[in-house]
């Protein structure tokens, strides 16, 4: 087999959503889960209808490129192992857990709440970085990136996930 058409996981995103006060406790329930400190994504545009302004911040994330696949297997434990294939899209897949208190190993804090959060996991094949380096950047073709199909069939053989 060719070791240029391997599927390689990429990268787990976590991400939450809120204004204020509940974007900082899904802020602490993100710094909680991985150890790490989010980044905050801030808004470009202006929305009077639903009280958004420019430079508002609107939602934290946080992305985990080591080890990311034992750290899959917790959140897809969350899900029971079970995600929707409407789900799947090219190079990735995202599912949403709605209460981190059924992440296992993660007990409940007083000051969080019941949050939830989406999950988003990437996948690439070698030879993406022809397509990211600033120097000599070249076009990738289109069956360099990974299917719906190939997503399906990594999931199920490597983390043993059901598509509904």
């Amino acid at each position: 087999m060719n070791k240029m058409r391997d599927v390689k996981m990429e990268k787990v995103v976590l991400s939450v959503g809120g204004i204020g006060e509940e974007l900082e406790k899904g802020f602490n329930l993100l710094k909680l889960l991985t150890k790490r400190i989010p980044a905050k994504m801030k808004t470009t545009k202006r929305i009077p209808a639903l009280g958004i302004r420019p430079k508002l911040e609107i939602g934290a994330f946080v992305t985990v490129r080591k080890k990311p696949n034992e750290f899959l297997k917790k959140m897809l434990a969350a899900k029971n192992n079970i995600v929707k294939r409407s789900s799947v899209d090219d190079n990735n897949f995202s599912f949403g857990i709605k209460e981190y208190i059924e992440i296992p190993g993660t007990e409940y804090q007083r000051d969080m709440g019941i949050r939830g959060l989406d999950v988003t996991v990437t996948f690439k094949r070698a030879g993406r970085r022809v397509k990211l380096k600033k120097i000599k950047r070249g076009k990738i073709p289109q069956k360099q990136k990974v299917s719906r199909e190939e997503i399906i069939k990594f999931m199920e053989e490597n983390f043993n996930t059901k598509f509904i």
